[in-house]
Order: structure tokens, then sequence, then C-alpha cells
């Protein structure tokens, strides 16, 4: 038997949960706890398997939380559980250590076969998230292909729109004329396929 935590601040989402784990033979809820404080405290001592981690928690994030349990018990398996489905925290959430990422809207099935999986050593989630990611990597190859495209006169100008200077104070820094600044952003934006400075300083890193 896969002994289970949750760590969730709502009362009626944590008794929930723990009642979807104590559905199944395969797996037993040994704890609860409301805050990351709280579940860093008790949770090595539990020894939990497995950990069904709420992302927003009152003062430390789930995120934290996952990133510091991985430290007290490196085998320790987590799965997110959460109503947020934007991609920065999917990939805040996976790279702090989750091995799973699931909607709080799943279904007790859903919910079941993630635990399953993530057991078995897969990486579970939702059908909406795994869309996301799927999209998020697409969105970033694509975006690394027309950076690759500007020269390197022009990634100068960007890292110089990025830190949020004007046309004179880059024209100032790279010793050209301010004219010529508006003609690299005007190519900038033409290869990045956007239409302002925001737009292009979003889909630029600093040295990527």
């Amino acid at each position: 038997m896969i002994k289970v935590a949750i760590v969730e601040d709502n009362q009626n989402t944590r008794e929930g949960l723990a009642a979807i784990v104590n559905l199944s033979p395969d797996f037993r809820c040994v704890g609860t706890c409301s805050t990351a404080e709280e579940a860093l405290k008790i949770l090595p001592a539990q020894s939990p398997e497995l950990v069904l981690m709420d992302i927003q928690l009152p003062n430390m994030s789930g995120v934290d939380c996952v990133a510091r349990l991985k430290e007290l018990m490196p085998e320790v398996k987590t799965i997110m559980v959460t109503v947020y489905e934007d991609p920065d925290r999917i990939f805040c959430a996976l790279r702090a250590g989750a091995s799973g990422y699931l909607l709080k809207r799943s279904t007790p099935e859903e919910v079941l076969g993630a635990m399953r999986e993530v057991q078995q050593g897969g990486g579970a989630m939702s059908g909406e998230i795994a869309r996301k990611v799927i999209g998020y990597f697409r969105e970033q190859t694509t975006a690394k292909a027309e950076i690759d495209e500007l020269t390197t006169r022009e990634r100068e100008v960007l890292e110089l729109v990025v830190h949020g200077f004007s046309n004179k104070e880059i024209s100032d820094r790279l010793s050209v004329t301010v004219d010529a600044v508006r003609w690299h952003l005007k190519h900038i934006y033409q290869k990045l396929h956007v239409h302002s400075r925001t737009e292009a300083a979003m889909k630029f890193r600093p040295g990527k």
C-alpha cells in the first residue's frame, strides 16, 4: 500500500482529496497539512511516498515546498493539484521536482490514475495540461528560430529594449543614431512577427 500525504489549505478540498485517496486499496492517506511550513515539519516523520500538493498556499508556495521536500525526502514523488493551468506555473512546478500536474476539477478516477502512473515512474498530466505543455514547447521553438534570425546588432538593440532603455539611450550606448535604432527595431519587429517593444521583449530572453 502506497502512503500518501496531502498539502492543501482549503479544508473541503483537503478532505475531498483524502477521501479520493482512500477509495483505492492501493493507497492510504497518512497525513494532511494546510501549509507548506506544516508539511516540511511533519511529513518527513510520516514518510509518505507520494504527496498531492496545492500550488497557492499561504506564505511559502507549493512550488517552493516541493523543492524543499525534495531536499528532505529525495525519493518522494509529488503531484501538483491546482486550479492554475498557465504554462509558467506548470514549468515552475516541474522544475522544482514535481512528477505530475493535475487540475482540481479532475475526476476521482483521473486523480487515482495519475497517482498510479507517477508511482510507476511516469509523469502524470491531465489532457488539458499536456496540450499546454506541447503548445509551450512549440511556442518556445518558434520564438528561438525567430530570434536566431536577428543580427548581432539587432540582438544588442533588443537586449537594451528588454532592460527598458529608450531609443535615445540605446543610440548613446551603441554609438549609433536614433534613426538607426528605429531602423533596427523595424527589422526586429518584422523578424519576430510583433508590433511593439513590449511584444518583442516578451519573445526575447537575454543570453539564450
